[in-house]
């Protein structure tokens, strides 16, 4: 499958901001079933491109002039196997690391008991348990924008019965940790016709043999419609854009990502 991706994000601020720096995980990799055709950035300044921790392309936008916006594109041309999703390779980091806690995917006592009727399922058969806990999940916490934020924990996310694609990821993630099973948040796109936006996010869990993307918000595994940018523990080492600023008072940011099948 060939799709199109276009990607802007706007900060706009109240006052001007005199110097910032945005950290920028904006350009998928190909690897897996994921190959990149072609793919730009359009940003104000140049930015320094590198590597982060966990093996995602990491650019550095810093502003050293007063700027009351900031305007981020990101466009290009990929090309996903749609064949139906397996376990992908081990990518660099032993899977083990996984095994964390961070910030976001801290459990409370609600989530340790809920979690302990899929132990024995996910004992038996990984992929299976795990299957049936995305479809349990999926059912308690209704896709529901409007009602949780970037800083809305898996706890938090949990009890309120309901979240987005974001906190879909942190609550199957913390509860994979718990059975001991390495598993990490992944951000990136989705072609799709329902309502769920385009910017998308879901979980991948370790199977032994590799790495396979349950996405809650859907009810699937990740496949051939699942564009993947960026990984980490959580939303804080994986969101496209995450930065510091000095100045600039209120902040107002409009973001709209499209995916569409693209001309072979």
């Amino acid at each position: 499958m060939r799709l199109a991706i276009e990607h802007e994000t706007v900060y706009r601020y109240d006052t001007p901001v005199a110097r910032s720096t945005q950290y920028l995980r904006l350009t998928p990799k190909s690897a897996g079933r994921l190959r990149v055709i072609d793919w730009q950035l359009e940003l104000p300044a140049p930015a320094s491109r590198g590597i982060d921790a966990y093996g995602n392309v990491l650019h550095v936008l810093t502003l050293d002039m007063p700027h009351s916006e900031i305007r981020l594109r990101a466009a290009g041309t990929v090309e996903t196997d749609d064949t139906p999703p397996q376990p992908e390779a081990d990518d660099g980091l032993p899977p083990a690391v996984f095994l964390r806690d961070s910030p976001l995917t801290l459990a409370d006592a609600t989530l340790i008991g809920f979690v302990q009727d899929f132990a024995a399922a996910v004992a038996a058969d990984r992929q299976a348990g795990l299957a049936a806990l995305m479809q349990a999940l999926a059912e308690r916490m209704p896709y529901t924008p409007g009602h949780t934020d970037v800083a809305t924990s898996a706890s938090e996310a949990f009890a309120s019965g309901r979240g987005v694609c974001q906190d879909h990821a942190h609550v199957l993630v913390a509860c994979a940790r718990l059975l001991g099973v390495p598993a990490r948040y992944v951000s990136g796109y989705l072609a799709t016709d329902h309502d769920h936006v385009a910017s998308h996010a879901w979980a991948e869990a370790w199977l032994g043999t590799g790495w396979l993307g349950y996405d809650v918000s859907n009810r699937c595994l990740a496949g051939g419609q699942h564009v993947k940018l960026a990984v980490g523990m959580d939303y804080l080492d994986a969101c496209p854009v995450r930065g510091v600023r000095v100045g600039g008072g209120g902040e107002a940011m409009h973001a709209v990502a499209k995916v569409s099948a693209a001309d072979q």
